[in-house]
């Protein structure tokens, strides 16, 4: 398995050698979210920028607007909220082709705690007009979507995991945006995912169905735009409805799922795992996993409590 960072380092290093419009922009954090390996195999098209993100998306939108492709590299808490202003007056307000690669972003990023764990991004992200924001599940997945928004015309926030995962799919994997995939069928609820998290979500499924539960799961890579008819078709017509994610229950994939349910009239009952409100705390992955519910064991716990009421 490799990890999204990972993976994130290598598919940049063939874009740039097949396109020199393609530059890389870090924020001193190159050894971390592999950008190293551009600066390493193609000096030209990889810039330093040290700790100084408001300026890195300067630097981003003004090369964009000379024809460059450019990608920004750093944590992803350091793009969505030291960077804010910037990403929303230059870049989202502009419809700027900045790609920002937002690296360790969710609960686990090695134990930096709470002051370097993102778990408010997708919830910031989609509520900013003009934002793509892909959330990919997999190392296949992140090669795909990379390659994808490498091309696309407008901002794009790609949200990459530290740690690998077991993979949901193989190298045959096309992205799509706003695609909604089912990765296991199931008749007796649906679990809705996104990110590294669906990953996590198919392992409770497992686990679901050693009690005699057949859970259906749906994962959301693209979250924003979804495609509204998508997810109703996978999750709709289930009994009951739960989504899952490594973020906030507020403003996220469990709140996205319940918007789409109101404005369609879908009365299907939605419970939502998640962080609760509040912060997190500096620990090892299994940790924080287990005590926020979103280990595969405390999703399937947290599961059949629901089924018991």
């Amino acid at each position: 398995m490799r990890s999204q960072r990972q993976v994130w380092g290598d598919t940049l290093v063939e874009l740039v050698r097949g396109d020199d419009r393609v530059v890389v922009i870090d924020g001193d954090l190159a050894t971390s979210t592999m950008a190293s390996r551009v600066a390493e195999q193609h000096p030209d098209a990889f810039i330093q920028a040290g700790i100084a993100e408001q300026s890195m998306v300067g630097m981003a939108f003004g090369m964009s607007t000379l024809g460059y492709r450019p990608w920004l590299s750093s944590f992803g808490v350091f793009l969505t909220h030291r960077a804010l202003d910037q990403v929303r007056m230059l870049v989202a307000q502009t419809g700027a082709p900045v790609r920002i690669a937002a690296s360790y972003a969710g609960l686990l990023n090695g134990s930096s705690g709470k002051t370097h764990q993102d778990i408010e991004d997708l919830a910031i992200m989609r509520a900013m007009p003009g934002m793509t924001v892909v959330a990919p599940a997999d190392e296949f997945e992140a090669a795909a979507a990379i390659r994808w928004a490498d091309t696309f015309a407008g901002p794009v926030y790609l949200r990459l995991a530290r740690d690998a995962v077991a993979p949901v799919f193989d190298s045959d994997y096309r992205f799509e945006l706003g695609a909604v995939r089912t990765v296991r069928e199931g008749a007796d609820l649906a679990l809705v995912s996104t990110g590294v998290q669906t990953s996590r979500t198919l392992a409770a499924a497992e686990l679901l169905e050693a009690h005699g539960i057949s859970a259906r799961v749906v994962h959301a890579p693209t979250i924003k735009p979804l495609d509204p008819a998508g997810l109703l078709a996978a999750a709709g017509g289930a009994p009951l409805v739960i989504s899952v994610e490594e973020h906030t229950v507020i403003g996220g994939l469990g709140s996205l799922v319940a918007e789409l349910f109101a404005d369609h009239g879908v009365t299907t009952p939605l419970f939502r795992i998640g962080l609760a409100d509040e912060w997190s705390e500096s620990a090892p992955n299994d940790f924080l996993l287990h005590k926020h519910g979103l280990s595969p064991r405390r999703v399937c716990e947290q599961v059949l409590a629901r089924l018991r009421q």
